[in-house]
């Protein structure tokens, strides 16, 4: 099977969990690549061609320099021959000249599998600040973010995502069902980092109890850049950890003005 150039290395990448730098090139675009369906190992063909070989759930490959353009990806049954019978997919990511992206193949709220391409925020930061950006796809309900006991942030629901920047330091919060002020993960605790972009993302599905937490870091995004923007990705092990690391990730999002923002939807 063929694996273009470009691409081949991500298939290791993907088992070590680590993402490789990334060149500051204008004319490129970062594109990393998460996979977040339970129970379902596959390949990954871009515009034809084998790209990542037995891409398992819980996976992120990237990020990787590819020139502007649209791609077509298709996601087939492992060591399938090619990609003429995709178990998701065809669906093209249009990718713009410096954009930061990752493309996520997951559940959608009712557990169905489906993709989106989300677009990374590498603006700058204040000194002294760092971004959290936290991505609903797990086939579960939407939350509400309490502080106070009161709802500060409500109905983050699959796919979408909510970002703010706040100072470096510790911010605890708890989260709860919709609609409710009864805590269902938390107080949890978790530190900002100066500079740094984190993204969370809670995959897998509540009623099959496989609910996880994959976190993708963007590194030099700080207002005096001490580096060129990378990735890195952690994946947590299934269950309620994954749950509470999740909520922790979540309770960052308190009453500063937070907007959730809508992802690019590619279902086929």
């Amino acid at each position: 099977m063929r694996k273009t150039p470009i691409i081949a290395a991500a298939s290791g990448l993907a088992l070590l969990g680590l993402a490789v730098p990334a060149a500051a090139d204008n004319h490129e675009a970062q594109l990393s690549v998460l996979h977040g369906v339970p129970g379902l190992t596959v390949d990954v063909y871009v515009n034809g061609d084998l790209t990542l070989d037995d891409f398992e759930p819980g996976d992120l490959a990237g990020p990787l320099a590819l020139p502007a353009g649209t791609y077509s990806v298709a996601l087939t049954a492992a060591d399938a021959a090619d990609d003429s019978a995709p178990v998701l997919g065809p669906v093209d990511l249009p990718l713009e000249e410096g954009g930061n992206y990752t493309a996520v193949a997951h559940l959608d709220a009712d557990g169905n599998p489906t993709a989106n391409l989300f677009t990374n925020d590498v603006s700058a930061t204040e000194a002294g600040e760092g971004r959290l950006t936290v991505r609903h796809v797990a086939a579960a309900p939407a939350v509400d973010i309490l502080a106070g006991g009161e709802a500060v942030i409500t109905n983050l629901a699959n796919p979408d995502e909510a970002k703010l920047d706040l100072p470096a330091g510790t911010v605890s919060a708890t989260v709860a069902a919709t609609g409710t002020t009864e805590p269902v993960l938390g107080p949890a605790d978790v530190e900002v980092q100066d500079g740094v972009s984190t993204i969370v993302y809670a995959w897998g599905s509540l009623e099959d109890e496989n609910l996880a937490l994959a976190a993708q870091t963007i590194e030099g995004i700080g207002s005096a850049p001490h580096g060129v923007p990378t990735g890195q990705v952690e994946v947590v092990e299934q269950g309620r950890n994954a749950a509470l690391l999740f909520g922790a990730g979540i309770a960052l999002l308190l009453g500063l003005g937070a907007t959730a923002a809508r992802a690019v939807t590619v279902r086929r």
